[in-house]
């Protein structure tokens, strides 16, 4: 046993708590997921248990991703995100104009030789963030200055949520709500926050006319404003929670699975439910608000701005992101296609999902280490105090 605290306080290192709610949360992908492909597989004549080896493999590449993440200075993010956000903007053009359709929406890239795709918004949406808490970091001293500050970060915001939205554009909302609480954390003053609403309803308005989404997005939200009639996926998530009860029907017993959309990926979480039951719904939930609020706690102890606004800015999108996905399951939203993170099936999302959490232990590793190290002076200071003592 002491050896194994010894192998994860050396490689397992910033806020242990996040490490075991990522384990938890991975451990459920995968036996969620196992449970949900069975119509999948028979629909591509394939073995279940291929998916499950693939799933398992993007798993534990996202955690290695994690991994790697988290042993790099979080203060080198800073320019590699200048790079990425540079590298972005034709992949998401790219994407709007010969984008991959899966699942019926084009928001994809098939990466030639290797044969799988990759999802340029995640990609994206890191490097905002990322951007977004080094630009705001700089800024401190001279925040009001509309040239200096309010312009670059408006131009970002604007083109990188304004492109994600013609392929994604629920994924722009929350990447757009992401930015202004990074801002407003960031002291930008309130008539600044309403530029930025201003900048993104204009983006927004762009992409519903313009975007491959944008009648379909219209549709949901006005169905679900009216209430008329619940869409097939609405109605068979609902049914799935209804029937799984307190405990639910036990792993591997779902219903529903054989009937939802993409059981294993947008609708996973109804799946959880109707197995698990409302204990495991709620277990889930709770292992969300603990990521949250451990991210928002590195965010807290970071005596830099960057660090600070860094972890803020990427654990409440990650939640946030897992808020909306629930939410719809449950009712509270329109239907949106946005993923459980570290926990519906999909390459992409685990691999970005993992580097945004590596970031935010880089941000708490940083912090313990300053703080032992701020420790370790103060000691060799006060036996230096006593050595001097001693010899007068």
């Amino acid at each position: 046993m002491n050896q194994v605290k010894a192998w994860a306080d050396k490689n397992l290192q910033g806020d242990k708590v996040i490490w075991a709610v990522v384990f938890a949360l991975s451990m459920i992908s995968i036996l969620v997921v196992y449970s949900s492909i069975g119509t999948l597989a028979f629909k591509r004549t394939v073995s279940p248990e291929k998916f499950l080896l693939t799933h398992t493999m993007h798993v534990f590449i996202g955690l290695a991703a994690m991994w790697f993440a988290h042993k790099v200075d979080y203060r080198y993010y800073s320019k590699l995100s200048k790079i990425a956000l540079l590298v972005s903007v034709p992949l998401l053009i790219y994407t709007f104009t010969n984008g991959t359709t899966i699942n019926d929406a084009a928001r994809w890239i098939q990466i030639p030789l290797i044969g799988t795709s990759f999802q340029p918004s995640d990609f994206a949406s890191l490097a905002l963030i990322v951007n977004l808490a080094s630009m705001l970091a700089k800024r401190q001293q001279n925040i009001d200055d509309i040239k200096e500050s309010l312009i670059p970060i408006l131009f970002w915001c604007g083109i990188i949520c304004g492109l994600i939205a013609l392929t994604n554009l629920s994924t722009a909302v929350l990447l757009l709500i992401t930015c202004m609480l990074i801002m407003f954390i960031g002291r930008v003053p309130a008539r600044y926050l309403a530029m930025l609403v201003f900048v993104g309803l204009l983006f927004g308005a762009l992409a519903v006319a313009f975007g491959v989404r944008g009648e379909t997005a219209k549709n949901r939200i006005k169905n679900f404003v009216n209430g008329t009639e619940l869409p097939f996926q609405a109605k068979h998530a609902r049914i799935a929670i209804a029937t799984g009860g307190v405990a639910g029907k036990g792993p591997g017993n779902s219903d529903q699975r054989n009937i939802l959309p993409h059981p294993y990926s947008d609708f996973v979480y109804a799946i959880v439910i109707e197995e698990y039951g409302m204990i495991g719904g709620i277990v889930v939930l709770l292992l969300y608000l603990i990521l949250l609020h451990r991210g928002m706690k590195a965010a807290y102890n970071s005596e830099r701005a960057f660090g600070g606004l860094l972890s803020a800015g990427l654990s409440f999108d990650l939640v946030c992101q897992a808020m909306v996905n629930m939410g719809v399951v449950v009712g509270l939203g329109p239907i949106t296609g946005q993923p459980l993170p570290l926990i519906s099936m999909g390459g992409t999302s685990m691999v970005f999902t993992g580097l945004a959490l590596g970031i935010v232990l880089s941000v708490s590793r940083g912090e313990q280490q300053d703080q032992v190290w701020d420790k370790q002076k103060g000691e060799q200071e006060i036996k230096e105090k006593n050595l001097t003592a001693k010899a007068a």
